[in-house]
């Protein structure tokens, strides 16, 4: 094992790790904070730079809090409870910031107030690793360690939404009375504004006991319990007996219900989700007699309440489950102006007939991977606005560096979305218009 070391941390990356230079090489200490003075011990050695654990803060920064969790630092949930919340933005504004001008070489005109809520109890969407360890005679329920690919043995989860904050052990012994239990890997979580969903994926049949044991957990903390056996199609509600009412999110600035499945994408923080959706639509400013194309469009998150803006909206989506969904809840909301498609955003070559539909505006919401396609054909759908929201500011910067430098539009405006409070995920929105 490698002795300990000393050094000042110098500066922070987003996800929470110190950097120190020692003779000549980065090694990056997580959990520890610019300005201090800590112990650690090397774990990985790179090429370029070294990741190391923190052992012992010899000097604490200011913005340096007691985590609320109990194994913050061993689970991998969360990244930066030590830091106070309005650090923790401005490390993720910080992170914003290197990479437009890094990667995009680019400077938005203006900054926009960073977007966030409470940070605790936020997640209603979140997957569960669930694995019986005959060592401690239990299941363990949660999140993997940090250091290591083990499960963190967790009593409860600050994060998750109520009450399945408070649901890990009452799992942990449900699972472990099960004839499968060492069969029964993860949990997928939703909680909607109407009611509570766990599905359990199964690699094997369960008993009849099995079933009971589910359906009474289910009727003793108010929850509808699924069964997952193989892929998504293989989902079967277990609990209650159906039909039930789909699950929902409410946008009351729109007058707008969002319906979804158990185990569909929705945005994992409700509260900040009605505020990004609110920003949004100010940003890009629709007027009635306009349309909007919106991108990477899902349920109909943006869309529909883009619809009750302006003239007509069209909404793109690569996986049809979710294109019938959100058709759905245009029905559902009374919206006959908004329309949806399935096609595949990374594939498109540009001869599509929908991008050249006289779009006055558009609105883009890629996953990870950014929007290079639709860029590369931007002009063909040529808007006079676009609102970019983005969960990886590396693949933004590059989408920027192009819309800017290549297609002629000035950045107006951009800001960090704190989605993930306590984490390292940097989400952010952009305002762009043609020159």
């Amino acid at each position: 094992m490698r002795e300990p070391e000393t050094a000042s941390i110098e500066s922070v990356t987003h996800d929470g790790k110190g950097i120190a230079a020692i003779s000549g090489k980065k090694v990056f200490v997580a959990g520890a904070l610019v300005g201090e003075e800590v112990r650690f011990r090397r774990r990985k050695k790179r090429r370029n730079f070294d990741e190391a654990e923190l052992l012992e803060i010899l000097l604490a920064s200011p913005m340096r809090i007691e985590p609320r969790c109990a194994v913050f630092g061993v689970c991998g949930g969360c990244s930066l409870q030590h830091i106070d919340d309005a650090a923790q933005r401005d490390i993720k504004h910080q992170a914003l910031i290197d990479a437009l001008e890094r990667i995009g070489k680019v400077t938005p005109e203006r900054w926009l107030a960073p977007l966030y809520d409470s940070p605790w109890n936020y997640r209603r969407r979140g997957r569960l690793a669930v694995k019986y360890v005959a060592g401690k005679g239990r299941v363990l329920v949660g999140f993997r360690e940090r250091h290591a690919p083990f499960l963190t043995d967790m009593h409860r989860c600050e994060v998750l939404a109520k009450p399945i904050d408070g649901l890990i052990d009452p799992l942990s012994e449900m699972i472990g009375s099960l004839s499968i239990r060492a069969r029964l890997p993860q949990i997928e979580v939703a909680v909607a504004d109407n009611a509570i969903s766990l599905v359990f994926r199964v690699l094997d049949p369960p008993s009849d006991s099995d079933l009971e044991h589910f359906r009474t957990f289910g009727v003793e903390h108010e929850l509808r319990i699924y069964l997952q056996t193989g892929g998504p199609d293989s989902v079967t509600l277990l609990q209650p007996e159906g039909p039930l009412p789909p699950l929902s999110y409410d946008l009351p600035d729109f007058d707008v219900v969002i319906e979804f499945e158990a185990t569909d994408f929705v945005q994992v923080n409700g509260a900040v989700n009605r505020r990004m959706v609110a920003l949004a639509l100010e940003l890009l400013q629709p007027d009635a007699d306009e349309r909007i194309l919106d991108l990477y469009c899902g349920i109909g998150n943006f869309s529909l309440p883009l619809a009750r803006n302006c003239a007509q909206v069209l909404g793109v989506e690569g996986e049809q489950s979710l294109v019938d969904r959100a058709s759905a809840n245009a029905r559902n909301n009374g919206i006959s102006n908004c329309g949806f498609l399935r096609a595949d955003l990374s594939g498109i070559d540009g001869t599509e007939s929908w991008l050249a539909d006289d779009w006055s505006g558009l609105l883009l919401d890629p996953a990870r991977s950014g929007a290079p396609e639709v860029i590369r054909h931007i002009g063909r759908i040529d808007p006079a606005r676009i609102v970019y929201v983005s969960c990886h500011p590396g693949t933004l910067a590059r989408d920027l560096n192009a819309l800017v430098w290549e297609h002629g539009y000035r950045l107006e405006a951009a800001g960090i979305i704190d989605m993930f409070p306590h984490t390292g995920h940097v989400e952010s929105i952009t305002l762009l218009n043609k020159k």
